[in-house]
């Protein structure tokens, strides 16, 4: 992708690689334990500045705003992650915020989606979403590290570390995807959380936005990169529930 440097903004020279999300490997991928991949952070940082995803060993969530790419791990802590770093799964876009939305509350999670798709012009289409504001309440789980053998990712969110932070300032970030992808990803709204000050957040399972902006932006193109390691070409992804699987594997700990 051609593009240049304005300070610390990437300038874009392909307008239509800026209306791509780029996805490597698959949420079935993810479901059947293929927890190790070979794209490094590094790599992926050269196709987005916004977004979300895992890291090798299943070691806690990734979420990337304004060119900022930090791991939140299963304490709740936020910390950089070093380019050499690898994932399984991750998705990443260039972030412009078409669409703008000022929301005052109190909201919980459902009323801001229920609001955003208001607004969006189709369902049909993949979204990048950020929610700046103040909320009075973020609740998160974060995956712990895994070991080999590996065990499906339902199993393992089962004994998912689950926080709630209050009166919090901070960052929502993720995507809005159509029905008819789930599985390639997680269909409806996949959000991760970080405070301001980049020191805590998570998988986002629920919050209360006290007020707030929603920024969205319909995004034309799903670009997979689909692994060529061992663990994925042997993967069985077929013959699953996935619906139910990312049901479970996404939302609290039952």
């Amino acid at each position: 992708m051609a593009a240049h440097y304005d300070g610390d903004h990437r300038v874009h020279d392909d307008g239509r690689r800026a209306h791509e999300i780029y996805q490597s490997s698959t949420m079935t991928a993810l479901l059947d334990g293929v927890y190790d991949g070979g794209l490094t952070y590094g790599e992926l940082e050269q196709h987005g500045d916004f977004g979300l995803g895992t890291f090798n060993e299943l070691d806690g969530e990734m979420v990337a705003v304004d060119g900022r790419f930090f791991q939140l791990r299963s304490d709740g802590t936020a910390s950089p992650v070093t380019p050499d770093e690898r994932t399984p799964f991750a998705a990443v876009t260039y972030f412009r915020g078409d669409v703008t939305l000022e929301l005052d509350g109190p909201l919980d999670l459902a009323a801001v989606e229920a609001r955003l798709d208001d607004l969006l012009p189709s369902a049909n289409l993949f979204y990048a979403v950020r929610i700046d504001g103040r909320f009075t309440a973020v609740t998160t789980r974060t995956v712990a590290r895994q070991h080999r053998p590996y065990r499906p990712l339902v199993a393992v969110t089962r004994t998912q570390t689950e926080a709630t932070f209050a009166d919090v300032a901070g960052t929502v970030a993720g995507f809005r995807a159509p029905a008819y992808a789930q599985g390639m990803t997680v269909a409806g709204y996949h959000l991760h959380f970080i405070d301001d000050d980049r020191r805590r957040g998570g998988h986002v399972l629920d919050l209360v936005l006290e007020r707030g902006t929603v920024r969205a932006d319909p995004d034309a193109d799903l670009h997979v990169e689909l692994p060529d390691t061992p663990e994925f070409l042997a993967a069985d992804l077929d013959g699953r529930d996935v619906a139910a699987e990312i049901e479970t594997a996404e939302g609290p700990r039952r």
